[in-house]
């Protein structure tokens, strides 16, 4: 006898009545082999849908008994079937209707096509044996019938969900095909048999609730107008994913949960490899709690399937990759085991069987020795199971510490401002007395009257939280005040709430970036979906190059509809945010040196401008057509950066100082290839402006930069584009020796090839003509005089880091200087536009002494680490003048060494 023959009496017994159906020609078949053509009646069309499906569930069993196929191939096989057989009861029940009714128009006379989306193991392509297959059934559109007797779409796809269930669940003398389930209809056995496409969209927006997200989360078309279904599930994709970290879905999920287990205590059905503890479902809420909560954000995480999804979270570490490989091993040896159970007698049944004897048949196909070495494994599986559930779904346990009892009083008014800064001093919160009054502004937040009751619980919990935790880091109560900021920014976000209470990591990131900075407090507290990063430190404290970013950047626009300008402006703001979060937290937590974070930080502008350009120039083109030259090639434009990001100096609140440039050599010509026209210069024009309105516009995101044109040729009055040809000439003709000044530091950052060469070969000419050394001299100090004139914010006491005598913008002067001075000798110094690196260059090529050079770069570096800490203090760049006198002194220095003798230097 067959080893599955033995493992199974329901198999034995039918391998008697249908011997045919077990040979070996049969069981070797590699896919599904329907008999003859479905019949057109009715009854015959029953008998033909039982009997195929029998037949190939049996053989699907057999090999899944014997091992022939592994558990992916075995439920594949197990949904396919039922996929095809809902197909082929949906085209006799729709025939069957539109016989009596005609077929369903809509206004424009086109057929409306039914949709039936399979839900649950089905919608993931792993069903069981002796599943029921979820179903929803919807429509295409509104309209009648064109039969004699006229039918609405709605009542003409009710008889047919009517048909169909008959066709597949009725029980006949040949038995019946599946127990078809509507309940995850919307609305359940109260809703409409079938619902159109906006009736979907419409009830999941309105009524759709947290446990309808987790059922979506398989929802797959499986029959009809399969096309239509996958974008039906694409516009309901808000419902199930939200954009943000929601943590939300995890105590949606626990509170699913509770109520499965009240039904297995209440039934007895610990036994249950399905619904008790260890068992399927929990490894099902393991891995979806993942896709819920994070699969707004990572497109890869929204699989209807279950192992993929498992294999992308070890990938992306969200789960250890051991852990992560165990809980799969776990959940073949459960879902083999649920299978094998059930073909035991062909019954719906998930309990692991009391009998010895069915124990022992069991054991053999599941690779156990015996019952009880099966029984034994059974509990290890389970136990392993329950352990990592009951680790990821685990609940802060209740603190009764002194800080959070005052927390509870302070949330029910019942202490005063003095008593409450007295506890948080005695507990090392200090100075108690503004943290004090932070607190119970925060009780009296007008928001917490708008959330549920949970909500607010989980609020007051989080506060006493971050109080306790606040005490580990350094100056405790400045931080909590600090903290608390960005707490009451929140209030009225629940998922944001969850996320710092349910996440002891992203409260231990938040504590330790608040400690070290008040401006990046302020940042969070300004932007509060950045708390979503906290969570995990290894992406938070990643590593990034150049590449990384780009990369990152494009995977995140990918995933936005064509023509949503309203996505791209919130997706470019987010991005940027996003990124400098992640460079301020190594910065601050992994001390990152200064220039690795401007290198970051001015890659991220140099992305986001390439995407902001071509997304502008792709909308251009497709409106007005494109701007060509007389000989018939593309003209382009090309984005020049000035300032810190043409310095790869950027900071964490640098803005862009820009000039646009065009290669069209005649502005007046008109654009080609679109469905209007405008003349070039218009535009590149428009192009730069849109291109600007991107970038700073502030939307509720924020704005993604300020950027500043006035280093365009002619400032304000000048155009926002410019020619190439004009621009060189301005430079030759008409540009201040300051601007040329400017020019040392200006690089191309995006556009075409062609035009980055032209426009470094006007720099390299511009900045290499000769001059007359003690004119330019006399120039340079006259600027830096005025600007000092108004600038400097030095007394007495205080030094100004930046504009002070000595202080960072002397060392920029000095550097511009020598190369405005020497380019025509040493023209290698143009490759750079840094000063750094300027610097380098004049001193390889002996302009000046390698001590010079290394005095001057490491005092300047000294300067520029002290206004980046400034900065993240927000604490402005004055310093006392006892503070850097060091740098001061060297910079001092080098400045009269390089204009004294030449000018009367100041």
């Amino acid at each position: 006898m067959r080893p599955a023959l033995q493992a199974s009496p329901w198999l034995a017994e039918w391998a008697q009545l249908r011997p045919a159906w077990f040979t070996d020609d049969v069981l070797a078949a590699p896919e599904l082999h329907w008999t003859q053509p479905p019949p057109e009646d009715e009854a015959a069309a029953m008998r033909y849908l039982r009997e195929n499906v029998l037949r190939e569930r049996m053989r699907l069993a057999v090999r899944d008994l014997e091992g022939l196929d592994d558990l992916d191939t075995t439920l594949a096989g197990l949904s396919d079937l039922a996929e095809q057989a809902c197909e082929l009861a949906l085209t006799f029940a729709q025939q069957a209707v539109a016989a009596a009714h005609g077929w369903p128009l809509d206004a424009a006379g086109e057929r409306i096509r039914p949709m039936i989306l399979g839900m649950g193991k089905l919608g993931g392509r792993e069903l069981n044996f002796s599943s029921d297959i979820d179903l929803i059934f919807t429509f295409s559109g509104h309209g009648e019938t064109d039969g004699a007797r006229t039918l609405d779409a709605g009542s003409f796809f009710a008889k047919v969900v009517q048909r169909f269930t008959r066709l597949l669940a009725e029980r006949t003398e040949d038995g019946f095909v599946y127990r078809v389930d509507w309940m995850l209809r919307p609305f359940g056995s109260a809703g409409a048999a079938a619902a159109s496409f906006a009736a979907i969209e419409d009830y999941y927006q309105v009524h759709g609730r947290e446990w309808e997200r987790y059922a979506l989360i398989k929802a797959r078309p499986i029959a009809g107008d399969l096309q239509s279904g996958r974008r039906l599930l694409t516009n309901l994709t808000p419902f199930v994913y939200r954009r943000y970290l929601d943590f939300d879905a995890i105590n949606s999920l626990r509170e699913l949960k509770r109520l499965i287990e009240d039904e297995v205590t209440r039934k007895g059905l610990e036994d249950h490899v399905k619904l008790g503890a260890g068992g399927i479902r929990e490894v099902e809420f393991i891995v979806q709690s993942f896709q819920l909560v994070r699969g707004g954000q990572d497109t890869g995480l929204r699989s209807t399937q279950l192992r993929p999804t498992l294999a992308l979270l070890a990938e992306q570490r969200l789960l250890e990759a051991d852990r992560a490989r165990q809980l799969d091993a776990d959940y073949v040896f459960l879902r083999r085991l649920e299978n094998a159970i059930q073909m035991q007698a062909d019954e719906q049944t998930h309990r692991f069987p009391a009998d010895p004897a069915a124990r022992q048949r069991l054991a053999g196909p599941l690779g156990a020795a015996d019952a009880a070495t099966l029984a034994e494994t059974t509990r290890a599986v389970r136990a392993r199971v329950r352990a990592l559930f009951t680790e990821v779904f685990a609940e802060d346990q209740v603190d009764d510490s002194p800080l959070m009892r005052l927390v509870g009083l302070v949330f029910d008014h019942r202490i005063e401002a003095e008593a409450a800064a007295e506890a948080l001093h005695d507990a090392g919160l200090r100075p108690a007395e503004p943290l004090a009054r932070d607190l119970l502004s925060l009780a009296a937040d007008r928001h917490l009257t708008l959330l549920r009751a949970s909500s607010v619980e989980r609020l007051r919990c989080l506060v006493g939280q971050l109080l306790v935790e606040a005490l580990k880091v350094d100056q405790p109560g400045i931080t909590a005040r600090r903290v608390l900021s960005i707490v009451a920014a929140i209030t009225g976000r629940s998922t944001y709430i969850s996320l710092l209470r349910d996440a002891p990591v992203a409260r231990r990131q938040l504590l330790r970036l608040a400690a070290a900075s008040p401006w990046l407090s302020e940042y969070l507290a300004g932007s509060p979906a950045l708390l979503d990063q906290l969570l995990d430190p290894r992406t938070l404290l990643a590593p990034m190059t150049r590449d990384d970013i780009a990369r990152e950047l494009e995977d995140r626009l990918s995933t936005l509809p064509p023509e949503d300008p309203e996505g791209l402006n919130n997706a470019l703001r987010r991005f940027q945010k996003d990124i400098s979060l992640r460079v301020a937290a190594a910065d601050l937590l992994e001390d990152l040196p200064l220039v690795q974070v401007s290198d970051r930080l001015t890659w991220l502008a140099e992305c986001l401008l390439e995407v902001a350009l071509d997304q502008v120039t792709r909308a251009m083109t497709a409106e007005f057509g494109r701007p060509v030259k007389a000989d018939g090639s593309p003209a382009g434009l090309a984005v020049i950066g000035y300032g810190k990001l043409g310095g790869i100096e950027m900071g964490y609140g640098s803005d862009l100082d820009l000039v646009f440039i065009h290669d069209a050599d005649e502005p007046q010509a008109e654009t080609v290839d679109g469905r209007r026209t405008l003349d070039v210069s218009t535009w590149f024009a428009r192009c730069a402006q849109r291109m600007i309105n991107l970038l700073s516009t502030r939307t509720a995101a924020g704005r993604v930069y300020e950027v500043d044109l006035q280093l365009r040729p002619n400032g304000q009055s000048g155009l926002v584009v410019i020619s190439l040809s004009g621009f060189a000439r301005y430079q030759r003709e008409s540009a201040w020796t300051w601007e040329h000044q400017a020019l040392t530091r200006a690089r191309f950052l995006c556009g075409p090839a062609g035009l980055a060469a032209s426009f470094q070969a006007i720099r390299a000419e511009t900045l290499a003509q000769p001059r007359e050394q003690a004119e330019l001299a006399r120039a340079i100090v006259e600027m830096r005089q005025k600007m000092r004139a108004s600038l400097d914010r030095s007394n007495d006491t205080e030094w100004d880091i930046k504009h002070g005598v000595g202080g960072l913008t002397d060392a920029e002067f000095i550097t511009q200087y020598l190369v405005l001075r020497e380019a025509a000798n040493v023209p290698a110094v143009l490759q750079w536009s840094d000063n750094w690196r300027q610097l380098e260059v004049l001193s390889e090529a002996q302009v000046i002494s390698a001590d010079f050079k290394e005095r001057l770069i490491a005092a300047y570096r000294e300067l520029r680490d002290l206004a980046h800490g400034r900065a993240l203090e927000n604490v402005g760049t004055r310093v006392s003048r006892e503070t850097a006198t060091g740098p001061q002194a060297v910079i001092a220095q080098a400045w009269q060494a390089t204009f004294n003798g030449v000018v009367n230097a100041s």
